[in-house]
């Protein structure tokens, strides 16, 4: 196997596992967030802590752990840009330290399409805000915003790109399999401004 894929593999997996939620909230409030609202270890549900700064932080961690691993991959390994995408979001989804119980993955995602393109980051951000604005569900935001990203992208005519981004929704759908039932039997939770 190569090597450079197998140095790939790693850092990518190490950045995209690191628990940033789990890790804030028990450093600075002494709690699990995973025991508290949907015990997910994202942002949305760092919010549900009663911290907003917490919630923000951990937004922002997450974001430049994706964001981090294509820059380092653009420097040092530009051949498996792709694959180190999709190897830092399945370790945010599945983080070893957690027994492969993470995130949804949506701030992860946001910070690697931010080092893939800044232009359809700020149209994911943009679509994202609208989206929550209007009907209050991060879990929708979160869906819709990156399907559109997808139809959006295929404009470009990038395989590579196109490929990652139809990987990525599936994977984003299927986290998000349980909220979609929530959504249809109307009882998901709304984020309150």
């Amino acid at each position: 196997m190569n090597l450079d894929l197998i140095i790939v593999f790693f850092y990518s997996y190490i950045l995209g596992s690191i628990p940033f939620g789990f890790v804030i909230t028990r450093l600075f409030l002494k709690q699990d967030v995973r025991n508290i609202g949907s015990g997910n270890i994202g942002a949305t549900n760092v919010l549900r802590t009663g911290s907003k700064f917490l919630a923000i932080l951990t937004l922002l961690l997450d974001v430049a752990k994706g964001y981090f691993t294509v820059i380092v991959t653009t420097i040092y390994f530009n051949d498996f840009i792709y694959i180190a995408s999709l190897i830092c979001f399945i370790g945010h989804i599945y983080p070893v330290w957690l027994r492969f119980k993470g995130g949804k993955g949506v701030a992860a995602y946001l910070g690697i399409l931010l080092g893939l393109s800044f232009s359809l980051s700020i149209i994911f951000i943009i679509t994202w805000l609208i989206i929550l604005f209007i009907f209050k569900y991060s879990s929708l935001s979160s869906i819709l915003s990156s399907v559109l990203i997808f139809f959006y992208s295929l404009i470009s005519n990038d395989f590579d790109l196109n490929s990652y981004l139809f990987v990525s929704v599936l994977v984003l759908i299927y986290t998000h399999k349980e909220n979609i039932v929530r959504l249809r039997n109307r009882t998901e939770n709304k984020i309150k401004f």
